[in-house]
């Protein structure tokens, strides 16, 4: 009887529970979410390539340049035909690929060029590689560089040349050689080598022969024998043949005997007179700079300098620390260990 009660009440409780399920349904009926509304945004366009760059067009020209500063540093151009100095090399390359060079030519990395700070554009330069023997012949035609006093930057493929392009410097010494021509690799013809200013200065002298006859006496004048001779007349100009100089860039490597052990220094000025010499030193005592005596050209010779270094960094960071006590007319050269 009592199972009979407890199954009943069972069963009541689970109508009652779908009864009141269902009433629920029956009240409140389900809210159905609208659709969402799917929105198309418009799809970007490919951005326009950039334009190409505008095409460079040579225009070159024979340019000394007035004087110009860099940083602290001022650089005075200069016509300098017995320019032979030693220092430390660096190439450039890509980044200025296609780009006009100060004399308004086109760099080409593939060239044989290079840029010089103060010499006249474009000459040919002599640039040999102290560390290796290579020597090669380079047309400066740009400006630069500008970086821890080095001496020249030439074109990525003369670097290759020279045989320094995968480390980047080397200890070389920079001859010039003579002016170069406007519109090939060689030395400039002779047209190109006298400045306008001056070929234009005097009338130019005649070139075809001159008739002359002599004129008949005047009566009663006295005539003096002899007054004019060959001593006091203007010499007869000669033209004089130079010989060929083998001074064109076009790529052709030498092998030139160079000293077995260099050492590169600092060097703060070069002077004639010992007390100008020691005055520098002295003021750059802080940095180790001594005076070393030398000679050139025959007469003797007080240049101020800082090491010697073997590696190019120490005398980098050398060269920082003179321009820090604000002398700026510093280089680094290179030089025999002897000397």
């Amino acid at each position: 009887m009592i199972k009979a009660m407890i199954k009943a009440s069972g069963r009541l409780a689970v109508v009652l529970f779908f009864s009141a399920m269902l009433c629920a349904c029956v009240s409140q009926p389900v809210m159905r979410m609208p659709p969402p509304v799917i929105t198309h945004a418009p799809i970007a366009e490919a951005p326009m390539p950039p334009p190409p760059p505008p095409m460079v067009i040579p225009h070159p020209i024979y340019k000394v340049g007035d004087p110009y500063q860099v940083g602290s540093t001022w650089y005075y151009p200069k016509e300098q035909p017995d320019y032979n100095e030693t220092g430390i090399a660096s190439w450039y390359g890509a980044d200025f690929h296609g780009m006009l060079t100060a004399d308004g030519e086109v760099f080409d990395r593939t060239a044989i060029s290079g840029a010089h700070p103060t010499l006249p554009m474009p000459v040919n330069v002599r640039v040999t590689n102290l560390e290796n023997g290579r020597s090669l012949v380079v047309r400066v035609n740009d400006r630069g560089p500008f970086v821890n006093g080095r001496i020249i930057d030439v074109s990525e493929h003369a670097a290759d040349l020279l045989g320094f392009r995968q480390s980047g410097t080397a200890r070389v010494r920079v001859t010039f050689l003579g002016r170069a021509d406007l519109f090939g690799p060689g030395l400039a013809p002779p047209a190109q080598e006298t400045p306008p200013e001056i070929a234009m200065a005097v009338p130019a002298a005649p070139v075809t022969e001159v008739q002359k006859s002599e004129l008949a006496p005047i009566a009663g004048a006295r005539v003096e024998k002899g007054a004019v001779t060959a001593a006091n007349l203007p010499m007869q100009i000669q033209k004089i043949e130079i010989a060929p100089l083998e001074a064109v860039a076009d790529g052709r490597v030498t092998s030139v005997p160079v000293p077995p052990i260099t050492a590169i220094y600092v060097q703060a000025g070069a002077f004639t007179n010992v007390i100008n010499a020691s005055t520098v030193a002295a003021r750059l005592q802080s940095t180790g700079a001594r005076v070393f005596p030398g000679q050139k050209d025959g007469r003797p010779i007080y240049r101020v300098r800082i090491g010697p270094f073997q590696q190019v960094q120490d005398a980098d960071a050398a060269l920082a620390r003179v321009q820090a006590l604000g002398h700026n007319d510093v280089q680094i050269v290179v030089d025999s260990v002897t000397s």
